[in-house]
C-alpha cells in the first residue's frame, strides 16, 4: 500500500545524518559511531570447514555431511550479518524524525577491485535499503543525498579541502573547524538532508546551530546483543525486531 511521504520534522534534535565507513561502520551527528560487525570466529570456522570438505572423497556421504557443515557456517555469517543490520536499521528508524544518507551507487562499488570496500559496499547496499522500508513504516523521513564532497566539504563554513584517505580529522584552513574525518561528513549529509526537504538551511549549516557534546563509540556486538547503538537507557526497549 503506497503511503504519503512523512512531513518534514520542526524538531531539529530528532533528526541524524549518517556517515558509513570501513574502518566504522557508520559514524552519525549525534556523535555516535558503530564499529564494524566482528565475523573474524565465524570466519575461522568456515575456513577450517573448507579445509575439511578438500580432504574428502567427492560424493561419499562424509563429503556430504561436510558439505552440509561448510554451508551451516555460510548461513551463520549471513544470519549474524543481516541481524546486526536490522537492529541498527531499526534503531534509527524508530529514534528519529528524519535520517539522512548518502545516495551511494552500490553497484559501481562493487565493482572495485578490493575485497575489504566489496564487502562493506554489500553491507552498506543491504543497510540503507532495510534503513529506508523500515523508516517508511515507522514515519519516518528517509532522504538520500548526493555524496559528492561529503567528506572534503567543511560542515562549518563549506570550503573544500582534498585529503587522503588516512587522514582521520578534518582540519579546515578556511574557518579553523576541527573535528573528526566521518563526523564532518555526517554533518554534511545532514545539512544536504535538510535542503531535500525545505528545512530552509540554504544559508548555514546544522554544525553552526547543534554542535554535539561529544561522541560514543559502540561496539557491533552490542548492537547485536542490545539491538541498539547507544549507551543509553532510554534506547534500549526501542530496538527489539
Amino acid at each position: 500500500m503506497n503511503r504519503e511521504p512523512p512531513e518534514p520534522p520542526e524538531n531539529h534534535e530528532k533528526c541524524v545524518g549518517i556517515d558509513v565507513g570501513i574502518c566504522k561502520y557508520a559514524h552519525d551527528t549525534d556523535g555516535t559511531v558503530v564499529g564494524s560487525l566482528d565475523l573474524s570466529d565465524e570466519r575461522d570456522r568456515l575456513e577450517r570447514e573448507q579445509r575439511k570438505l578438500s580432504r574428502k572423497q567427492h560424493g561419499s556421504n562424509n563429503y556430504e555431511e561436510q558439505r552440509r557443515r561448510v554451508a551451516e557456517c555460510h548461513a551463520d555469517l549471513r544470519r549474524k550479518r543481516r541481524d546486526f543490520l536490522h537492529k541498527l536499521s531499526a534503531y534509527y528508524a524508530r529514534e528519529y524524525d528524519l535520517v539522512a544518507v548518502e545516495d551511494l551507487n552500490i553497484k559501481g562499488m562493487m565493482e572495485s577491485p578490493s575485497n575489504s570496500r566489496n564487502t562493506a559496499s554489500a553491507a552498506w547496499g543491504t543497510f540503507l535499503s532495510l534503513l529506508e522500508y523500515k523508516c517508511e513504516r515507522e514515519g519516518t523521513h528517509f532522504v538520500a543525498v548526493n555524496p559528492r564532497g561529503t567528506t572534503k566539504q567543511c560542515a562549518s563554513c563549506g570550503v573544500s579541502t582534498g585529503k587522503p584517505l588516512w587522514v582521520r580529522e578534518h582540519s579546515c584552513p578556511s574557518c579553523g573547524f576541527t573535528a573528526d574525518r566521518d563526523w564532518n561528513a555526517a554533518w554534511n549529509i545532514l545539512s544536504r538532508g535538510f535542503k531535500r526537504v525545505g528545512e530552509g538551511r540554504s544559508e548555514s549549516t546544522p554544525v553552526e546551530t547543534a554542535l554535539p557534546t561529544g561522541t560514543t563509540t559502540v561496539p557491533a556486538k552490542r548492537v547485536l546483543e542490545a539491538g541498539s547503538p547507544t549507551l543509553k537507557e532510554r534506547t534500549a526497549s526501542a530496538v527489539s525486531e
